[in-house]
């Protein structure tokens, strides 16, 4: 079964220039993709795809821009890479999958090192302390023993963000479905309030309103506020000598700001996969979920900001590789099931509760917890779909 681990990495400074040189020229080739094809497409001509854009590239606009000559001294590898990801960007757009892809930008960016096992002489071995990457070496890695060593690695990329270098690779290990004397299904509401509850009882809090989580926040607003008035002072400054100094202090107070959103962002990632660590660990018999409209809910300005920091797309992900893993079945209910409004005792419609509604009230007499009756009424749903 096909695997990917992703680690910190250790490179030393060479193997570390080598990094952002690859990682500046795959930058650079995917923005030239995405120019000439909007040429062409001024033209009137249709875009090229990766192979036809590579025989360009190498025939035609190296040949008039010797000066370019550049883009040859990196992995091949991750050039071409680089064109197959434009061209799946186009591909996505015309499919209407996604929006018009956009250029990359130096500090905000998405570009990686890739890496792949062509054959039998290209070599991508993992030691217990460090991995061996074509045109890098051996490079250490700063968590010992995590990737298999015995696992064999079919391709990976190398990627760069706040300061730190990772690897990501894919493997392809054996993995034995485990087997469990199942308990009861399972239930998940997920929310605002509490980033999820369970019908078994259990509450999982929002990483969001923690003090760690805030205190990162105030800091992450500060360090932000200093940027700015760097960038107004680096304005008024850039004619004159002082302004080479104020330019080097900006990329350092752009790196503090990279550091805090990745803390952030790692914060929210280790508590997603605690929960889903949790639930798994109950051995239930399966596990539903509603199939939330994520990209309908982020158009209230007002709460959009709070459901991005929620994650429930990487939940969900997350929770299906673990079911799959322990072999769980995920249920998914559509979108417009009930849950909330539903009563659980007498199988009534509340057409009148409201967002505010805490505590749902049934004519019935039923009182209970708005998330935990949403819960069980998803746990025992007859018509959902088998995630896969």
């Amino acid at each position: 079964m096909l695997r990917s681990y992703k680690t910190e990495i250790k490179p030393t400074d060479t193997q570390a220039l080598k990094i952002r040189q690859t990682i500046g020229v795959c930058r650079f080739v995917y923005n030239l993709y995405l120019e000439h094809n909007q040429a062409r497409y001024a033209a009137g001509e249709r875009h090229l795809s990766a192979y036809d854009f590579s025989w360009w590239l190498n025939h035609v606009y190296l040949v008039d821009n010797p000066d370019k000559l550049w883009i040859k001294q990196v992995s091949s590898k991750a050039v071409k890479q680089a064109m197959i990801n434009a061209e799946g960007a186009y591909k996505n757009f015309f499919a209407k999958r996604s929006r018009y892809p956009k250029f990359k930008r130096k500090h905000a960016q998405n570009v990686k090192m890739y890496f792949v096992k062509t054959d039998a002489r290209t070599i991508i071995r993992c030691e217990r302390h460090r991995i061996q990457i074509p045109t890098l070496g051996f490079v250490r890695l700063k968590e010992k023993g995590y990737i298999p060593v015995k696992a064999t690695i079919k391709s990976g990329a190398v990627s760069y963000k706040a300061g730190r270098y990772y690897v990501s690779v894919l493997v392809d290990e054996p993995i034995n479905l485990h087997t469990h004397n199942y308990t009861a299904g399972i239930g998940i509401d997920l929310g605002l309030k509490t980033f999820a509850v369970a019908s078994n009882g259990k509450n999982y809090s929002n990483i969001n309103k923690t003090k760690q989580v805030r205190k990162a926040e105030k800091k992450l607003k500060r360090e932000q506020r200093k940027l700015s008035r760097k960038y107004e002072s680096y304005k008024r400054r850039k004619n004159n000598i002082e302004g080479e100094a104020t330019r080097q202090n900006i990329s350092k107070q752009v790196q503090r700001v990279q550091k805090l959103h990745q803390r952030l962002t790692n914060l929210r990632t280790d508590h997603v996969n605690n929960v889903v660590s949790d639930l798994v660990r109950t051995k239930p018999n399966y596990i539903t979920i509603e199939d939330l409209n994520v990209s309908g809910m982020m158009k209230n300005r007002h709460l959009s900001k709070a459901i991005a920091q929620q994650k429930f797309f990487e939940f969900r992900s997350k929770l299906l590789w673990k079911c799959k893993q322990l072999g769980i079945e995920l249920r998914v209910v559509n979108r417009f099931y009930p849950s909330s409004k539903l009563c659980h005792a007498c199988g009534c419609i509340n057409q009148n509760l409201k967002l505010s509604d805490r505590v749902f009230h049934c004519d019935c007499g039923y009182i209970e917890d708005r998330d935990l009756n949403a819960a069980l009424n998803l746990r025992d749903a007859e018509t959902y779909t088998v995630a896969s």
